[in-house]
């Protein structure tokens, strides 16, 4: 197991400057990368380990297929480490989209609350489930509305089963009140957490969701094909695992042509076998983040999304994403009305990658890993089409 080392970034000592140098030297991204939001650019480790993986199927030696379905395992074991779910409580599925769908369709009747500018995996599950005469969504808001507590509050009905809300807003970096939030439900409601956009670099507490799904693509930076998935005790019991497959089942290599009782944790939410590949490269990624710890790289991000927002209001470009660092992640938007295409054109020109989002929006997402003269850069070409 991997120490539990926890570092602040604020009088950090000389070995956490290590565990942080050396967690930094593994990557390699390009000096003008800016979109963790998007995806996150792999480690040389993760990468390393997953070529291993290959040459281990490769070879085909006596052993391999026991070698590469252990990764599942490992990846369980960090991601139950991370979130603070017992390991029992944790499964794995495909991507965060899969997950939220496997939940909309688990839950057989009443109203979910959805913010209306969720990212759209987190609204068409609920459309599919509710169109089939399961589970129905009630969208809150607007684009741009904060997912808050009061907002929650307000449109809570006798029919609300659950609420559905990103840990961070895709659109503008918002991070949610999930304690406040979970106080507004109560203990009876069921509130589903999509972490895509935080799981491993916001010291969020988990716990208070009743599932969790993490998709390993973005901030965890292990690529694709994977997502941890964590249920409370509630959850598990509400829940129905109508989605699931061979794999989510009691003696599963029992092949006797019976239908087999779903295991009784999270497991019970696995479709098939997942690649040996994505679950190894997500086990390396989230052991590679334990030694340094979420808190660090948090507080290290934080620094650097406060940094970019000097630099957008020094060249006189208007910031829609919070300001607040506790309202905040690793997400700063740009505001450029009618001229965000043009403006993402010249970012590209100078080797610095954001995420265009229509023609008023440019987004810029920094990591723990993210050079800091970049954001001097971003906001230099941003201030030409204000």
């Amino acid at each position: 197991m991997v120490p539990d080392r926890r570092v602040d970034c604020m009088g950090a000592t000389q070995d956490d400057a290590a565990l942080f140098a050396a967690y930094q030297g593994t990557f390699s991204e390009a000096p003008g990368y800016l979109n963790f939001a998007s995806f996150g650019p792999p480690s040389t480790a993760v990468r390393d380990h997953v070529a291993h993986l290959m040459e281990t199927a490769g070879e085909a030696a006596v052993g391999a297929s026991s070698t590469l379905e252990s990764e599942d395992k490992r990846a369980r074991e960090a991601f139950s480490r991370l979130s603070g779910f017992p390991l029992e409580q944790v499964g794995l599925t495909g991507s965060t989209s899969l997950g939220l769908f496997q939940v909309a369709f688990g839950l057989a009747s009443g109203a979910v609350l959805v913010g209306a500018g969720e990212f759209p995996s987190n609204t068409y599950p609920w459309l599919r489930t509710g169109a089939a005469g399961r589970a129905r969504v009630d969208l809150m808001g607007e684009p741009g509305t904060r997912v808050t507590p009061d907002v929650v509050a307000r449109r809570l009905t006798g029919d609300t089963v659950a609420v559905s809300v990103s840990a961070v807003d895709f659109r503008t970096g918002y991070r949610a009140d999930l304690a406040g939030i979970r106080d507004a439900i109560g203990p009876d409601r069921l509130l589903v957490v999509d972490g895509i956009q935080g799981f491993a670099v916001a010291d969020l507490e988990w716990t208070l969701a009743d599932v969790l799904i993490a998709g390993a693509q973005k901030w965890v930076r292990a690529g694709w094909g994977v997502a941890g998935i964590a249920m409370s005790p509630q959850g598990l019991e509400r829940i129905e695992p109508l989605l699931t497959g061979w794999t989510g089942v009691a003696d599963a290599r029992r092949y006797d042509g019976e239908e087999h009782a779903p295991l009784p944790g999270a497991g019970r939410f696995s479709i098939s076998n997942l690649s040996p590949y994505a679950t190894g490269a997500f086990a390396e990624a989230l052991e590679l983040i334990e030694p340094v710890g979420v808190p660090a790289i948090e507080g290290i991000i934080a620094t650097h999304a406060g940094a970019l927002i000097d630099q957008l209001d020094a060249a006189g470009v208007p910031v829609l994403s919070p300001r607040e660092r506790e309202d905040r992640a690793g997400i700063v938007v740009a505001g450029l009305p009618g001229r965000a295409a043009e403006a993402h054109a010249a970012l590209a020109a100078a080797d610095i990658s954001v995420t265009l989002h229509g023609p008023d929006r440019i987004r810029l997402s920094v990591h723990a890993t993210t050079r800091s003269e970049v954001l001097g850069e971003a906001a230099g070409v941003l201030a030409d089409f204000v």
